[in-house]
């Protein structure tokens, strides 16, 4: 089975939120907003599929699925 490039982006998406929390846990980011993390982390093969709304809704998905 091949990941559609919209399932691509929602896992580069919830990797780069992973990474972006981890990384601003060991106070290694300087003013980099989660926005910008996640767009440097993405292939621009696939970044036609990635907006704000698209990151927020992971975001959302992600922050209540470890909260419960």
């Amino acid at each position: 089975m091949t990941l559609s490039n919209r399932e691509k982006t929602i896992a580069i998406i919830s990797n780069g939120i992973a990474v972006f929390s981890l990384l601003q846990e060991q106070n290694k980011l300087n003013n980099t907003s989660m926005y910008d993390f996640v767009l440097k982390m993405t292939p621009q093969s696939i970044r036609a599929e990635l907006s704000a709304k698209l990151i927020d809704e992971v975001f959302q998905y992600v922050s209540a699925a470890h909260s419960s």
